[in-house]
């Protein structure tokens, strides 16, 4: 990897003038029987060797929920498998760069021998954290590194979950052969969804068929911005892996139904909050990945190491429960790729 200077980062955040009191969403400790004496750098010389995590959600939703849990059971299988202690705590920044950069200052500050931030902002952020002492950050979920200037960083890699856009959309074409009209409903705050939406613009504009552009940034305009689409007459909605709509699915997917429009998105779990359909990667598996890299990044170092892991995808998950309120038949989607079926669920 080529080392850049990231103070062109910096504009991202908000530096705080004091520490606050950060409250972990979660934590844990994996460890052998005996733990390790007093070992922080891992050499294993006085007891097994010990590491320590710090896991920053950029907010709080499903998906990134789901990856946060592969990361941290992973993390916990590989202390037991390899017979030693690593330490770690979840955080959510809340979806504010302000709380973000405090929880990644305050990681450096203890220590911790690895990042891993979970979605765009959260993973610039911690680069800019770790800037000066070089410590591993080692991202997850970020669909589109380069973009982001997250790539050619000699202590930043990750795993990327970027959308195959053109599959989703022919999903969406062969399920509905006469859409007319589809609307693109995304955040223009959220990375993740510049380059999908300009792919699905392109692949639209060359079928020939008409889009609309919604976009919002709170939960409050992506309610508005659902129910203009509805308005319009879309016969289906595009998302692409984006957080902001992401963490209002729930508020909006039984309007769909209702209106009678599919909802594909970019992730299992919008269809696992009622949209209708994805094709994308299994975030559990990428969680998993994630932490192996970390642990590579703690254990042997950066040096060798990619700019970025793509994960594969090619699963098609669908929500039977809005397929049936929908009257959708989704076989058409068992030659495309594997389907997986999901209900609705709120947790």
């Amino acid at each position: 990897m080529k080392n850049i200077n990231l103070k062109k980062l910096t504009a991202l955040t908000a530096s705080a003038a004091l520490f606050l009191s950060l409250a972990a969403c979660g934590g844990g400790s994996a460890s052998t029987p005996a733990p390790a004496a007093s070992d922080p750098a891992g050499s294993g010389e006085t007891g097994a060797a010990s590491y320590k995590v710090a896991v920053v959600k950029q907010m709080d939703h499903a998906s990134l929920d789901e990856i946060a849990a592969a990361v941290t059971a992973r993390l916990d299988e590989i202390a037991a498998q390899e017979g030693v202690t690593i330490e770690y705590e979840v955080y959510s920044g809340q979806n504010d760069q302000t709380t973000l950069r405090q929880i990644g200052d305050q990681a450096i500050v203890d220590g911790v021998d690895a990042i891993i931030p979970i979605a765009t902002t959260a993973a610039q952020v911690m680069a800019v954290c770790a800037e000066e002492t070089q410590t591993p950050v080692v991202y997850a979920a970020i669909s589109y590194p380069e973009t982001a200037q997250l790539t050619g960083i000699d202590y930043v890699t990750g795993t990327s979950d970027a959308l195959d856009t053109g599959l989703i959309l022919d999903m969406m074409l062969a399920q509905n052969p006469d859409t007319a009209k589809v609307g693109l409903l995304y955040s223009l705050s959220e990375p993740n969804s510049e380059v999908p939406i300009a792919e699905a613009k392109a692949y639209l504009e060359e079928k020939g068929i008409a889009y609309s552009e919604a976009t919002a940034n709170t939960n409050d305009e992506v309610i508005a911005a659902a129910s203009s689409l509805i308005a319009e007459g879309v016969d289906a909605v595009f998302t692409p892996t984006d957080n902001i709509i992401m963490a209002a699915e729930l508020a909006i997917y039984e309007d769909f139904i209702d209106a009678g429009i599919p909802h594909y998105t970019g992730a299992d779990s919008f269809v696992r909050n009622g949209a209708f359909a994805t094709c994308g990667v299994n975030y559990t598996d990428l969680g998993a990945q994630t932490a192996d890299l970390a642990y590579e990044a703690m254990t042997q170092g950066m040096d060798g190491m990619e700019d970025v892991y793509q994960v594969a995808g090619g699963i098609i998950t669908v929500n039977t429960e809005t397929a049936q309120g929908l009257g959708i038949d989704y076989a058409v989607f068992d030659s495309m790729g594997e389907v997986v079926e999901v209900q609705t669920t709120v947790d």
